[in-house]
């Protein structure tokens, strides 16, 4: 069984690809006049939840993957 710090590197890629992605395409759509569905109405925060929620499903899928 791989220790959770592993399964964190594995899965980083994920998170920040989705972060970085989700404030590209949330930022057009907030200066469009679009706010519905942000957190909070900010673009950062709902882009790191995001990330945070893409991550933490890549770590399980490698966790389940490696049983």
């Amino acid at each position: 069984m791989e220790t959770i710090q592993a399964l964190m590197q594995q899965s980083l890629g994920v998170g920040v690809g989705m972060t970085i992605g989700s404030l590209i395409g949330l930022g057009i759509r907030k200066t469009r006049g679009n706010t519905e569905g942000l957190i909070g109405g900010s673009v950062i925060i709902t882009a790191g939840v995001i990330g945070f929620v893409c991550m933490a499903v890549m770590m399980l899928i490698t966790w389940i993957g490696g049983a």
